[in-house]
Order: C-alpha cells, then structure tokens, then sequence
C-alpha cells in the first residue's frame, strides 16, 4: 500500500483560506453586497447554455482566488487519483459522449469506435419498438418498456426519464423497478398486458442479486402468460455477461454491453440509458450527449477562474472543511427534476463518501457532505423553515428555467425560487420586522439571520442537451472535489458489505439454517420467523 499525504493542509492555499476563514466569519452577506457594487456581475459565469450566479456565497475575490490556486495545487498533487486505483479501473465515462469523429486509444482499442457502435445498435432497437416493428411473442407490438436494475442502473434512467418526459412518446409507457421488495414489481406489472411488455434488464454481471431476483419473477409472470418461448420477445439485457444472458433465456443478440471503466453511476449515458432511448428517441438521445459533451469540454479546457465546475466543487470544499457544514440541499424548480436530487444522493455520496485516501491511508478532515433535496415549490412548505432558522447554516444549489417544456413562462415558479435565494442570503433583521408593526413579543420569532449561501443555477428550458450539461456539471463538480481530498472517487466499497450479509441471513429467515451473528441480529431473525408464524 501506497503512502500520500491526507487532506492537503500543509498546501499555501489551504493555509491562506484558513487565515480567510477567519476574516470572512466576522462579515454577513449583506456587508459583502453592499460594499462590492461589481460582486454579482463578477461572480456570475455563462457556459454551455447554463448561468450560475456565486454572488451569494460567502466568499469574496481574494478567497475565489485562493480556492482556485487550491484546485490547482491538489491537481498537480494528487494527479494519480484520476483513475480508481483500489479496482484498478480506468474512468472513461466522458468517452460515452465523445463525437464519432473523435479517437480516443485505450489498450491498443479505439473505444470512441465502440460506444458508437453500440449507440447504433442501441438507435436501430429503439427504432423498432418505436415503430412498432418489433413484436412480442403474440405478433403485438411493445407498448410498455420496464427498465429492472438497481443504484446506477435505475437512478439515472428513472431521473432522465422524468427530466425529459415532455420530449417522450405517450402512446408508449415506461415503468422503473428497482427495489428487492416484492411489491415494486407487482405494482409495476399489475394494470399491464404481458403481450405488450418488454422487460430491459440492466446488470453488467447479470447478478446483481436485487436485479436479478425480480428479473426471475418478471420472467415467471411473461412464461404464465404467453409460454416458455415467449422470454426473448420480452427480454433484452443491459450486460456484459453473455454466458449468463443466455441462461436466462435473452437472445446475445438482443445483449448490449457496456464496459468496465464506466462505473455505474456514470453510466446512464451508456447502454444503461436504452429505456430512455425509448422513450425520446435516439435524435433526442445524442442531444443529451452532446449536452454531456459540451460540458466535459468546458471542464477540461476553461480556466478554473470560470470553469462551473470547478467552482462548484471548490465551493463544497470552502464549506465542508472550513466551516465544517454536513450536508448540502440541491432545490430544481423544475417538477420534471424530481428525481434529480435522489440521482445526486448516489453520484455525490457514493463518489466522495470516503475514510482513506487514494493511497490507503486515513483522511484527516471531512469529506463529502449528505446530499439531499426536494422539488421546489414543495419543499418550500416542509424543510425550508430550518433551511431559514435553523442552527446550521447549509448550502443549497437553486436550479431554475425561464421557460417550461411545455412552452409557458414560469413567473411564479421563478419568482419563488428568486425570492428564496434572497431570503436565504439576506434574512430580515429585527429591525425590519418592528418596522411592521410587530408585536414586540412576536419580533425573535420572524427574525430571518441570513447568510446562509446559494448557487443559483438557471437555463432557458430544461431539454436533453441541458440535462446533459446538468449531469456533467455535478459529475465534474464531484470530481473535482474528490482530487482536492485525496480520494478516490470512482470506487464504492461501502455498498457491499452490507449485501454480502443479507446473502447470508437470507437462509436463516427461511428457517434453513440456524442465527449465527451477534444477539442481536440473531434476535431479530427469531422475532421475524416467529412474526410470520402469528395468524393476522
């Protein structure tokens, strides 16, 4: 095991943004404003099609210049954490949107060549079930597409799904499962005519055990319908596994692979996102990339002074390591978003939820914050009252649209996501509130401190292409954050230890072998058995 430093404290940036921390804790937003007449035309970029306005963060040019020069240092220092060293993969999620004109050699392949192929492959089926041509094992066509994967394989298709249902054929309908609970499926098939469903079963091993498990019961309830012959008219597979596609009953035909330096949470760009291909079309579908790529593009070429990104990233940095703040809130404005904070949760918490360094060794500071959020008008009337009063001060990304995919203007919904970022930024004194006419008794009650930071993000309409540029700008974000601590971004051992026990517990809950754990565990197994003998 390698040896690296933790946390990069000992750099001259992190040092000065110490010495700034101090400074800039004494001063409230409103003093920043008011002395900075240039701050918010200083401290808004335009990329790509989106805006993202700083201004209300509690910085000023002398800690945007020291947190720019730390990016630059971790970069230089940490530039082996660019690859995930601890499942010796590559990362090469940005090559899924490379243009077809573009190269790009890894291992003596030009892998730009075959994402390109299978995107066309991709193309020609959606453009079957689209049309009509291909037919179920009735001779009907497919008018119902479930997508059945899990972390990955199912937040990134059930967000663009969501995010782009304006753009999506109506006449076909799309269904999402993922959860072990028997109740996901049966909900999902229930109102449903087998002859008309199709079944994509998204598992680059083709063994994941949630994904799997309810593939095996979709398959049972296709079989029942329509005969044992019926599986390859109903089933096509999102794998790299094709001994095991075949297994299953899934024409390799009908297989389309994937590889391993896309992780999963990078992967909806992939042949992860053939549900959406579906559903939008493959025209869509490429405007989405070229969204993705346009990004990827900024981020690797701007300067970091204007780069989104890099920005965004340096910005939970400040936060989470200078004012030692736990969590994040990301707030779109937008109902068709709706899904987009929990797609965050995964890609934010997964990438950057990490003890060690790249090299092994233990961090010496926080790492990445809880993620989490709601549509905005919603939240509003739920968490906004401790995102206003509340003892911790938490950063929320506000994201808005001057226009609806549906071709209407968004006053309302704008002016609330407008006036929040204020009232976030500038509170209301007491003062203020007297001059109300207040019941001084009332007064402490609708005090508003403020100083609690945003971004406010905003585009013209949320279509493919800027969805596209959305994602990447939180992929890059992520990563960007991730060089600075060290760590590696790209692995997720957490998730398995967990899944490694539920395999086996699974037989002492069928009373097939006896509760082998600690009392407590072996307790609960006892109350579960005894729980499912009681008569209701």
């Amino acid at each position: 095991m390698t040896t690296e430093p933790s946390l990069p404290t000992g750099l001259a940036a992190w040092k000065a943004l110490e010495t700034h921390h101090e400074r800039i804790a004494k001063h409230h937003l409103r003093d920043l404003f008011a002395n900075d007449p240039d701050r918010t035309q200083r401290m808004t970029f335009d990329a790509v099609g989106l805006t993202a306005d700083f201004s209300k963060h509690l910085v000023d040019s002398q800690i945007l210049t020291s947190l720019v020069e730390l990016a630059h240092q971790a970069e230089a220092m940490f530039e082996g954490a660019r690859i995930n060293v601890s499942e010796d993969r590559s990362v090469l999620h940005t090559a899924l949107r490379l243009p077809r004109d573009a190269t790009l050699v890894v291992d003596g392949v030009d892998v730009v060549a075959e994402v390109h192929e299978t995107l066309d492959r991709l193309a020609s089926f959606a453009d079957e079930i689209r049309s009509g041509a291909w037919k179920g094992a009735t001779g009907r066509p497919i008018r119902n597409t479930i997508n059945i994967g899990i972390g990955g394989s199912d937040l990134g298709p059930v967000m663009a799904h969501e995010a782009l249902l304006a753009y999506s054929r109506r006449d076909l309908h799309f269904r999402f499962v993922s959860n072990v609970d028997t109740t996901d499926l049966q909900e999902a098939i229930g109102d449903l005519d087998p002859a008309e469903t199709l079944f994509v079963v998204a598992s680059k091993t083709f063994a994941t055990l949630e994904t799997m498990t309810n593939a095996s019961a979709a398959r049972d309830w296709i079989v029942k319908a329509l005969g044992s012959d019926s599986v390859a008219k109903h089933f096509v597979a999102v794998s790299t596994n094709e001994e095991r596609v075949k297994a299953f009953g899934i024409d390799p035909d009908h297989m389309f692979g994937f590889w391993d330096w896309v992780g999963g949470r990078y992967s909806m760009d992939s042949a992860i996102g053939l549900s959406i291909m579906i559903a939008i079309g493959p025209e869509r579908f490429r405007e989405m990339l070229a969204g993705f790529h346009a990004m990827d593009e900024h981020f690797r070429s701007t300067p970091f002074e204007q780069n989104l990104p890099v920005l965004m990233g340096m910005l939970s940095v400040w936060y989470r390591n200078f004012f030692g703040v736990q969590s994040a809130a990301v707030i779109p404005y937008a109902q068709y978003l709706n899904r987009f904070p929990a797609y965050l949760q995964q890609l934010t918490m997964e990438s950057n939820g990490k003890r060690v360094t790249a090299g092994g060794s233990p961090v010496s500071g926080d790492t990445g914050p809880v993620f989490w959020g709601e549509p905005g008008t919603n939240g509003q009337h739920s968490f906004f009252q401790l995102l206003h009063q509340g003892t911790t001060a938490i950063p929320v990304d506000l994201i808005g649209f001057a226009m609806s995919p549906q071709g209407e203007r968004q006053d309302l919904l704008m002016a609330n996501m407008l006036a929040q970022a204020r009232a976030l930024a500038f509170g209301k004194t007491a003062e203020e509130v007297q001059a109300e006419g207040t019941d001084p008794a009332i007064v402490p009650h609708r005090v508003m401190p403020g100083n609690r930071p945003t971004t406010v993000i905003m585009a013209r309409v949320l279509d493919p292409y800027r969805l596209g540029t959305l994602v990447a700008l939180y992929e890059h974000s992520v990563f960007t954050q991730g060089t600075v601590w060290g760590i590696d971004s790209f692995d997720q051992w957490g998730v398995e230890l967990g899944k490694t026990l539920a395999v086996q517990i699974a037989p002492m809950l069928k009373g097939e072998q006896e509760p082998a754990f600690d009392t407590s565990t072996n307790s609960l197994i006892e109350r579960y058995l005894a729980l499912q003998k009681e008569t209701s």
